[in-house]
């Protein structure tokens, strides 16, 4: 499978889906369904205003979450794949115990995506070898396929935003 991606985009998509405070709040959404705006800051209490505010704006504006009269933050259809997404990340990473035996969801996520963006590059195609072996990173090709597609079907996450012009 070819992946359309530049360094840039890889880097700008994994920043973006391993950014722990939109981890935070597409798996809660996901877990306990939608959550009023104003009840976020005492559901996801670890999380400060701003990192709250940042997630929920980053996911709206990605098309992640959007906010339903009556019931607040809720997950689209790309959200509840992303949700799939990091579930199968995290299978594989609790699988083999990284990055530590005990570690929280988000740390798993970040540390496949790392593993896995590498092999996302059009200028690293080379990177794909290590995930086909037979060692542990050869359970990576579902979720570098997942996440392949998933970037495909939401090419927003991956474009890099033009530089504010100078005034």
């Amino acid at each position: 499978m070819s992946t359309p991606f530049t360094p840039a985009e890889v880097r700008h998509a994994v920043e973006l889906l391993a950014s722990r405070s939109l981890i935070r709040l597409v798996t809660e959404i996901d877990d306990n369904g939608a959550i009023p705006p104003r009840r976020l800051a005492g559901t996801l209490p670890d999380l400060s205003t701003h990192q709250l505010r940042s997630a929920s704006d980053t996911a709206r504006a990605h098309g992640l979450v959007r906010i339903a009269p009556g019931s607040g933050l809720e997950l689209t259809e790309a959200g509840a794949e992303l949700t799939d997404l990091y579930d199968a990340m995290a299978r594989w990473a609790r699988r083999h115990a990284v990055p530590a035996p005990v570690c929280e969801f988000s740390r798993r996520i970040r540390y496949v995506l790392d593993l896995l963006a590498p092999s996302l590059s059009t200028e690293r195609a080379d990177a794909l070898s290590p995930l086909t072996g037979d060692g542990a990173e050869a359970g990576l090709a579902r979720p570098r396929t997942l996440l392949i597609q998933w970037l495909a079907d939401n090419p927003q996450v991956a474009r890099v935003p033009e530089p504010e012009p100078v005034a």
